[in-house]
Parts: structure tokens; sequence; C-alpha cells
């Protein structure tokens, strides 16, 4: 039987700005189905903080260190926490609701979606799985994170590796069409991430920090080898492949596109309106 083939980006290292308008213009073009269902690998220059599309600058982020690393900053369309966008592979997956082999629900969406990056860790010799949160309380903690920190805590079907973090996503759906983005870390400089954010005090600090030493962890944290960037993507290229079963071919942006996201980067993810506005 035929597999569906969808199209595949690999738009490499793009400014902060960039990669959000980006998957936002993808998501738009497919909604009026201009293009297929589309998987995209990139990374981050500069190494970029993003913030989810909730959260609140003044309270939780602290600017001064995010420009004393030299980091973007970006403000996503999608919810969550702050991320640190460095040594990693981010992906994102835009497709309709509609699609035959979408879930209605948020949750068990994530879970489709994200069966693609499950197998793409097996194929790297990682023993990865699912986390479900098993008691009333990890179901709380859930819809009551205590941290800005993205990779604190597993939320619903996260990729866990030895009961820890090993990829952190985020949903959002407009316009009839789901948009699923997220990081999966190589090597992760915890500090350097902790210093960016704000603490009642010290000890909260250190305490949230050794918390999530337990509870995430990078790529080359747990594997027997050194694994780079090439080699993550070809690996969740075809995870990404057999865990949805389709095919990827490589999808290529007209000039008329790359006009269009370079504008929406300007205007909306480079402006202070967009990233400080909560």
């Amino acid at each position: 039987m035929n597999k569906e083939i969808w199209g595949f980006i690999d738009s490499g290292e793009g400014s902060p700005s960039f990669n959000m308008a980006l998957d936002e213009a993808l998501l738009d073009w497919h909604s009026k189905g201009e293009i297929p269902p589309i998987i995209r690998f990139y990374g981050w220059n500069p190494a970029t903080l993003s913030i989810g599309y909730f959260q609140k600058v003044e309270k939780e982020i602290d600017l001064e260190k995010v420009k004393e690393h030299h980091l973007g900053f970006v403000r996503r369309p999608t919810g969550g926490r702050g991320v640190l966008h460095d040594q990693e592979l981010t992906y994102s997956v835009i497709v309709t609701e509609e699609h035959p082999d979408m879930p209605k629900t948020v949750t068990e969406a994530y879970r489709v979606i994200s069966e693609g990056i499950l197998k793409g860790f097996q194929l790297l010799g990682l023993d990865a799985y699912f986390a479900v949160p098993k008691t009333a309380e990890e179901r709380d903690s859930l819809k009551n994170p205590r941290s800005a920190v993205c990779f604190d805590a597993p939320s619903w079907y996260e990729l866990v590796v030895e009961g820890r973090k090993v990829a952190g996503s985020a949903q959002t759906r407009q316009k009839g069409v789901i948009l699923q983005h997220g990081s999966i870390l190589l090597d992760i400089d915890e500090d350097k991430l902790f210093s960016l954010f704000k603490y009642p005090n010290e000890r909260v600090k250190e305490r949230m920090q050794k918390a999530f030493s337990n509870k995430a962890v990078a790529i080359n944290d747990i594997s027997s080898r050194k694994i780079e960037v090439e080699e993550a993507k070809r690996a969740f290229k075809e995870g990404f492949e057999q865990g949805l079963n389709i095919e990827l071919k490589p999808f290529v942006l007209s000039a008329e596109q790359l006009d269009y996201v370079h504008k929406l980067a300007r205007e909306r993810y480079e402006s202070d309106e967009w990233n400080f506005k909560r």
C-alpha cells in the first residue's frame, strides 16, 4: 500500500524570528491547502531562549542574563514554558486537524505525532517510552507547573529515557491546523539555563536546578557514544516516517514564500509588542 507523502524541510540554523515565522507561515499555507503536511527540522543562530505564548516576561525571565549570554529571545505561538534552544535538534509538525490519523483531543494527537520522535530515539539506540502521569497528584502538577522551565517535568505522553525527560514539545491549533514543535536535547548547560529565570531566592533556584537534574536529561548524557546533530536528523527523519507511516519528500520554499516569512519575522516576531506583551 502506498504511503502518504508529506513534505520535509531542513531549514538549518535560523534566527529566532525566522524560525517562529516559518512555523506560522507553514500552518497558514497548510490551512489554505497550498502545501502538504510538513515535518521540519531546524536549529538556532544565535542560541535562543523561547518562551510560551502565555508567559509573563517581567515576572519570570531575567533579561539581563539573556543579554549577558548573547542569546536570542522570542515568544512562541504555542504554550508551555521557557526553553533554551542551544545544543539541540528542533522539530515542527504541521498537519490538518481533519487528517484521518489525527485524534480530536490535543493529548491523543500529541501522542500520535510524538510516535515519530519515540521511534527516532529508538533508532539512536535509546530505550525511550511515553510518560503517563499515574497519580492524581502527578496529573494536578501538570495543570499547575511550579517552574518557568519547560523541561522541569514530564507532561502527558512526554518522552522519557531512564525516567528522565528527553524531549519537550508544545502544540497549538489554529485555522483547523495542528502545529506541534519541540526540542530534542543533544547536550545541555544547566547552569546557563537556570541563570535565565527569576526566583524568590538563591535557595529556591538551587532546589529547582537539583530537581531538574533528576527529571531531565540530554541524549549525550545517556548515550554510549556522542551523537551529532546530523546523525540525530537522520534518525528522527526515519523515526517520523516509521512512526506516522508516511514518506517524507524534500519541500522547497519559493522565493515568494521566503519573502513572506521574512516579512512576518520582522513585523511580528521581532516586535517588542509580541515578545513582551504579557
